[in-house]
């Protein structure tokens, strides 16, 4: 049997099987041929993508999206916050029939704050090594954008605006002034001025006597609209292990070359953003895609890989791919990473199929192909040249890889402005629509290659 009839039969089973387990009623199949939201163009589906569009939805992705983002939150890697994420994703995959492992790894150690003001717990933002670790409650002075303080701010947070390059003087000026801490507003970067500032570690060149927390652009908006009294408590988060939350079912088919397709996002966010796009967005779609995957028949294995600690190097997706043995490595045909997939930023309206080289490979062949049957080709941009997230780490062994993203249409860099900060919110930033998009294009491309032998 020639290897198109083969897929064919396979596509056709799966029609099938995914129907019947989904409980259609009589007529409503025909949905999966009709024009796919957002689509400028009719599809043209084959039966397998139909087995995958008549069960993928988005909506039921977002139910995990509201436990990861708003109700974990932040998911610093390492720490306990990410450990709940592990475990929420771990116990969905099990429920679902997949065979779990948990694979950890140490990550290094971590200073955060979690600041509250009239005593209700509000945000969270990383904290200076180099300043002390402390539980702290005062009133506010802002003294904005200066590496001096000449008022009295004896027991007080002295506010500042960050001087880049300047931080461990700011924070000097505020311990020699006598105030209790010194809170630092990020500032925004010229290269990308249009992106509101994250928080982030003030790396001081000494050490001060009086903790120094790093703050959002949106921290400081919030203290300045009418926060004046605020109080913290400063962790430091030490002998810290991720994990890898790591899913498979096997090929339904005789499998003898062990072969296996990867879908996979990070978990983790950095410190003070819920993370709902970046990446609980690509973590959700694992998870629906996992749901909608689990049964229908395939030549190869089926792996859901959901990593830790992307946000400090790509540390969760390197540390796999280091264990990975040669057999193993040639085991996989293709790795789809699924990075910051959903976002509601109008500007954002270009699907990026993305390489570290630029150049075509099975993920992106299959994202590309699957765009034009689904009648998504407009919206879908690339192969493009980019790295910056986990499919990096299997670039570097050979392994054919792509990340996938809703991105600015001029370049793939032009991110949503609430990236890494605390707005990147499931309310203020997602999109049902292009998380349904998304679904749809991995689902599709990623069930036509494991229906390859």
């Amino acid at each position: 049997m020639s290897e198109v009839k083969r897929r064919d039969l396979l596509a056709g089973v799966a029609a099938l099987t995914g129907f019947a387990t989904v409980g259609l009623l009589p007529g409503t199949a025909t949905a999966a041929t009709r024009q796919r939201p957002g689509a400028a163009l009719p599809p043209s589906l084959t039966v397998g993508d139909r087995a995958v569009v008549a069960r993928v939805d988005a909506r039921r992705a977002l139910r995990h999206l509201r436990v990861l983002s708003d109700g974990i939150g932040w998911r610093i890697a390492g720490t306990r916050s990410e450990h709940r994420a592990a475990r929420y994703i771990a116990g969905v995959l099990r429920e679902l029939g997949y065979e779990v492992e948990l694979q950890p790894f140490p990550v290094a150690d971590k200073y955060l704050a979690e600041i509250r003001a009239r005593g209700e717990r509000l945000w969270q933002s990383s904290a200076s090594p180099q300043g002390a670790v402390a539980a702290v409650d005062g009133k506010v002075v802002d003294v904005g954008r200066v590496t001096e303080v000449t008022g009295d701010v004896r027991g007080k947070l002295v506010l500042f605006d960050r001087v880049v390059g300047s931080e461990t003087l700011q924070a000097k000026a505020a311990a020699g002034a006598g105030a209790k801490a010194a809170l630092i507003v990020n500032a925004r970067s010229e290269t990308y001025p249009e992106r509101k500032p994250g928080s982030f570690t003030p790396n001081l060149g000494e050490t001060v006597a009086i903790p120094v927390l790093g703050l959002a652009e949106y921290h400081g908006e919030r203290i300045r609209a009418g926060a004046r009294r605020l109080s913290f408590e400063i962790t430091h988060h030490s002998d810290l292990t991720s994990y890898n939350v790591l899913a498979e079912r096997k090929a339904s088919f005789p499998n003898p070359a062990g072969k296996a397709v990867i879908v996979s996002a990070h978990y983790d966010s950095v410190p003070g953003s819920p993370g709902a796009n970046d990446d609980g967005s690509g973590t959700v779609l694992c998870l629906e895609l996992a749901r909608v995957l689990r049964r229908l028949p395939t030549q190869q294995a089926v792996r859901i890989c959901l990593w830790g600690s992307e946000e400090y190097g790509l540390i969760g997706a390197r540390h796999y791919v280091k264990e990975l043995d040669e057999a193993g490595v040639a085991q996989i045909t293709g790795c789809f990473q699924n990075d910051m997939v959903a976002t509601s930023h109008p500007p954002a309206g270009t699907y990026w199929l993305l390489s570290v080289d630029g150049a075509d490979n099975t993920t992106t062949a299959a994202v590309n192909a699957a765009a034009n049957r689904l009648g998504y080709a407009d919206q879908a941009e690339g192969p493009t040249a980019r790295g910056s997230s986990d499919h990096e780490a299997f670039y570097e062994r050979g392994i054919a890889a792509g990340n996938f993203s809703w991105r600015g249409g001029e370049a793939p860099s032009q991110l949503e402005p609430t990236y890494h900060t605390p707005e990147d919110t499931v309310d203020d930033n997602i999109s049902l629509q292009r998380l349904q998009v998304s679904l749809e294009l991995i689902g599709c491309a990623a069930y036509d290659v494991a229906r390859r032998r």
